[in-house]
């Protein structure tokens, strides 16, 4: 297989999230796999079915004919609708069915280890071949689950033609955008619900993660350091009153506000670069600027492949996955079909020269992968709606205060 590029500016839409293209996972520790080492010829199998979603179906074609080229092991590979293909792959695996391999996203890994129909997935020496978040985000627990093949994460996007310089702080940023004479400095998406999302960068500038780690590395649901974002909630509440974060600016208002130049500053994901690009934005991907004293770290979403628990096939499923879709060709042809970035070091390289493919590379480099814990469900249901009531006025350190009592007492009840 040749390594190719594929332009962000021919429509790229580098999509992740949280995805976090990074060399830093937020301090956690490397995670271990308890799979034993493959080996395919100690194991005997006709067909590895692998299920992706149809985008990127035909970029595995080259990997399935290689594999069995060299192994004697045929690969199929099955389109899935992505929009059912967990539930799909859930009601089949329980019942020990299902394909060998299955494509999707980290943050399904609480519920399919809870489940049991996941395998461990031994990554050996090649580990350390990719971006660390994408490593992290790849374990549960400590186990290693997914062979992961992209990353995407927020960064901030600059109209260039109104700020030629990217923002060395949160103040800094807004300045510049005011001196641009731009209607809107900067926009983010919230909306009436809010949007912790978007917000989750400021709030850890300001040391305030939803969870902390444990002994593994692993999110810990016992640890709801949340209740830390006392400095977080003030600074929030000053952004609301000031006009610079607000809960009218939906994720549609924000693109338009920002492809009119009426906007110097957008923060959001890849999957808004080709709007940006197509509509004649000259666009430039900068780190996102931090308002507190550490730096912003987005969420990252980082996407992969499972082995089936009940699969017969498991080892001839390990090698396939470690040694064809973790190689740098694989990855790069899995980036064209849809601009994700690549997990693999390598291959995250390999497609950089672009310079908003390095940007969201760089921005990702304080990532952190978004906590794929049962817990987390409890965080979202009130978290939302709690950043928006200070975006409008309530009080900060009352309103926090509830959401903390609030997402404890619905864990608690787990």
């Amino acid at each position: 297989m040749t390594k190719t590029k594929k332009s962000i500016a021919a429509g790229a839409m580098l999509v992740t999230a949280g995805m976090l293209l990074s060399a830093c996972s937020g301090g956690s520790t490397e995670p271990t796999s308890s799979a034993t080492a493959t080996d395919t010829g100690s194991e005997t199998t006709a067909t590895l079915t692998v299920w992706v979603d149809a985008e990127r179906a035909d970029s595995l074609a080259d990997a399935a004919t290689a594999y069995e080229d060299e192994t004697g092991v045929a690969v199929e590979i099955v389109s899935r609708d992505n929009a059912t293909i967990k539930d799909d792959y859930m009601q089949q695996a329980s019942t020990g069915s299902g394909p060998d391999i299955v494509m999707g996203a980290h943050d399904w890994l609480g519920e399919l280890t809870t489940n049991g129909v996941v395998a461990p997935l031994e990554l050996g020496d090649s580990a350390d071949g990719y971006l660390s978040v994408a490593l992290d985000a790849a374990a549960y627990d400590g186990t290693v689950y997914m062979l992961p093949y992209a990353v995407e994460n927020l960064a901030m996007l600059r109209n260039a033609d109104l700020v030629a310089e990217p923002a060395t702080s949160f103040d800094d940023m807004i300045a510049k955008g005011t001196a641009a004479g731009a209607e809107f400095p900067f926009v983010v998406e919230q909306g009436v619900d809010g949007n912790p999302y978007h917000l989750y960068p400021f709030q850890t500038a300001f040391g305030a993660p939803v969870f902390g780690r444990d002994a593994n590395g692993a999110y810990d649901a016992t640890q709801l350091t949340l209740g830390d974002g006392g400095d977080f909630a003030a600074w929030l509440s000053a952004q609301g009153a000031a006009g610079t974060i607000s809960t009218e600016i939906t994720g549609d208002i924000a693109k338009e506000k920002f492809l009119a130049g009426d906007a110097a500053f957008w923060l959001t994901g890849p999957w808004n670069v080709t709007a940006a690009v197509e509509g004649g934005i000259n666009l430039a991907v900068d780190a996102i600027p931090s308002p507190g004293s550490e730096d912003a770290q987005p969420f990252a979403g980082v996407k992969g492949f499972f082995v089936n628990q009940y699969s017969e096939n498991k080892v001839a499923a390990n090698d396939f996955l470690v040694n064809y879709i973790g190689t740098t060709d694989v990855q790069v042809a899995l980036f064209e079909s849809s601009s994700v970035l690549p997990a693999l070091t390598e291959a995250a390289q390999a497609v950089s020269d672009d310079a908003i493919v390095a940007g969201f590379l760089a921005a990702g480099e304080q990532a952190v992968p978004m906590p794929a814990i049962p817990a987390m469900g409890q965080v979202w249901q009130y978290w939302g709606i709690a950043e928006a009531e200070i975006l409008n006025g309530a009080d900060a350190t009352a309103t926090w205060d509830k959401l903390t009592a609030d997402v404890q007492a619905a864990i608690d009840a787990q």
